[in-house]
């Protein structure tokens, strides 16, 4: 059998088209798995040496992080559309949440940004500088005047990682199989809605 040639007999013609290759071939091979990757599947996906990868990308995490970059604004579009005219905090939140633990089965590399490079309970990252401006970036796309409610942007901070490990937690134990949408729907509703709408209208005490 003949070895493959490196990037397909095509080789980059600069630094930014071999980065955005490599990330291309990221989220394809996440698409795939459903997991993060290592180094060596992406480089073996492009025909390429680790170590060229590795010039481009020094760690496997820098690489699972930009390839949940490159996809994040397309989900962040649909997350809008689902949450648009939402104006009630609470309602906003369970619907972003809803939206979020039922694309990530369609998305994973949303999934490896918020649970780390292998998508496990043991790196989880939400408390990151990355995944907090992932979750900021998702919260502020909600129709909701926060200033109203009492939260300036330490509190919707503290809110981010609360929402953001409370979804970690499904992906760690997925929801029950008996326990329907509407049912989830309640469920957050009833705990994640009143906690939000615990915060004071004029901020913490």
């Amino acid at each position: 059998m003949a070895r493959r040639r490196g990037w397909d007999g095509r080789p980059p013609a600069s630094d930014e088209e071999a980065s955005e290759r490599i990330v291309s071939a990221a989220v394809e091979l996440i698409a795939e798995t459903g997991t993060g990757v290592s180094i060596a599947d992406v480089a073996a996906s492009l025909g390429v040496i680790r170590q060229t990868v590795y010039r481009y990308f020094p760690t496997a995490e820098a690489l699972m992080h930009a390839a949940a970059i490159a996809t994040v604004d397309g989900f962040l579009d649909r997350l809008a559309e689902n949450v648009r005219g939402i104006t009630d905090p609470a309602e906003a939140m369970v619907e972003g949440v809803m939206f979020t633990l039922e694309e990530v089965t369609r998305t994973p590399q949303i999934r490896v940004m918020l649970s780390g490079p292998q998508a496990a309970a043991t790196s989880v990252n939400v408390a990151s500088d990355e995944g907090q401006a992932f979750g900021m970036r998702m919260i502020t796309r909600f129709d909701v005047d926060w200033g109203k409610y009492g939260y300036d942007e330490s509190a919707l901070r503290e809110l981010v990682e609360f929402t953001l490990r409370t979804m970690v937690s499904f992906f760690v134990a997925p929801n029950e199989p008996g326990r329907s949408r509407e049912e989830l729907r309640r469920f957050l509703r009833r705990w994640l809605g009143g906690a939000i709408l615990a915060q004071p209208p004029g901020g913490r005490q």
